[in-house]
């Protein structure tokens, strides 16, 4: 007898054991009854459930950090590219997320993967390096249409967390940015060199107006040049000193200049005409060739000379 008692009560214990259902806080309890689901959630706390008809199972409520594996792929503009992400989800759905899918955790794993390989081939390789928050948007929506509706998961964060580049193509950007780096430097140099010219051209004019300002100026260039006590300074002969000596100086014509050139008269004003020569004809061999004095002349036409008793 007693030991039928004590086998009861053990057996009681048993039962109980089975029907007590303790879900944390983190968690939801789903309860099947006979293979069928049960519409009410059990929250945290305490549950009773029938030892045989009655089998829960508990859904972890919490954000799942998924680290998705590194993938790689072909931009749109033709660059070999590894890339890798990690992509942060949670269930909104308890009763989706043990019904509609086998492994939620598996099926958001393999979604996450095609959707990053998806977006690496319709991205640019600019885009990936620099434009990374319009990326993740975009993947995390993509990665959320399937998980969402259907399966009680809701994608909350998607980062890209490195880009891996092939070594050529990283030692192209290198000498492109070194190039736009030294195009940058050589534009603000010559943009410097512009406004000091500009200043140094308003400043020899405001200096040339008053002679005491280039003295000055050149005595601040001195005090600048002797403040290091390196060199041996050689003070040049005031510009202001050799002003006043000009002045002092009698006008006297320099020594080595030519003679001044008397002035022209009228008598050498007058040019001496050429006497002409006055060439005879010889009658019978003007124009013929052959002549004593060898030269071929043209006919001479004499004029007839009238006898004035004739006349």
């Amino acid at each position: 007898m007693f030991a039928l008692v004590l086998l009861l009560a053990i057996f009681v214990l048993a039962v109980l054991a089975r029907s007590i259902r303790v879900v944390q806080q983190f968690e939801t309890g789903i309860v099947f009854r006979l293979g069928r689901i049960q519409s009410n959630v059990r929250g945290p706390g305490v549950h009773l459930v029938a030892p045989v008809i009655d089998r829960m199972q508990k859904v972890n409520m919490q954000i799942v950090t998924m680290g998705i594996p590194a993938q790689e792929g072909i931009t749109r503009d033709n660059v070999s590219v590894r890339v890798d992400a990690v992509v942060y989800f949670r269930v909104i759905d308890p009763i989706k997320a043990v019904v509609n899918v086998q492994n939620y955790l598996f099926a958001v794993s393999q979604v996450a993967q095609t959707s990053l390989r998806s977006v690496i081939g319709q991205s640019e390789l600019d885009q990936l390096l620099s434009d990374r928050d319009e990326l993740n948007s975009r993947l995390k929506s993509v990665i959320d249409e399937p998980t969402e509706g259907p399966w009680g998961v809701r994608i909350e964060r998607v980062e890209i967390k490195d880009v891996a580049l092939p070594e050529g193509m990283k030692r192209s950007m290198s000498r492109q940015a070194e190039a736009e780096r030294e195009r940058r430097a050589r534009i603000i140099t010559a943009d410097g060199e512009f406004q000091a010219s500009k200043r140094l051209a308003a400043a020899a004019r405001e200096m040339s107006s008053d002679p005491a300002a280039l003295q000055l100026r050149l005595l601040q260039t001195v005090v600048e040049v002797a403040a290091e006590k390196n060199s041996t300074l050689v003070m040049p002969l005031p510009v202001e000193m050799l002003r006043f000596f000009d002045r002092m100086a009698p006008d006297a014509p320099k020594s080595g200049a030519a003679p001044a050139e008397p002035e022209p008269t009228e008598e050498d004003a007058v040019e001496e005409v050429p006497a002409i020569e006055p060439q005879t004809a010889v009658p019978g061999l003007s124009g013929l060739p052959g002549t004593p004095d060898g030269v071929d002349r043209a006919p001479t036409v004499q004029s007839p000379v009238w006898d004035r008793d004739t006349r």
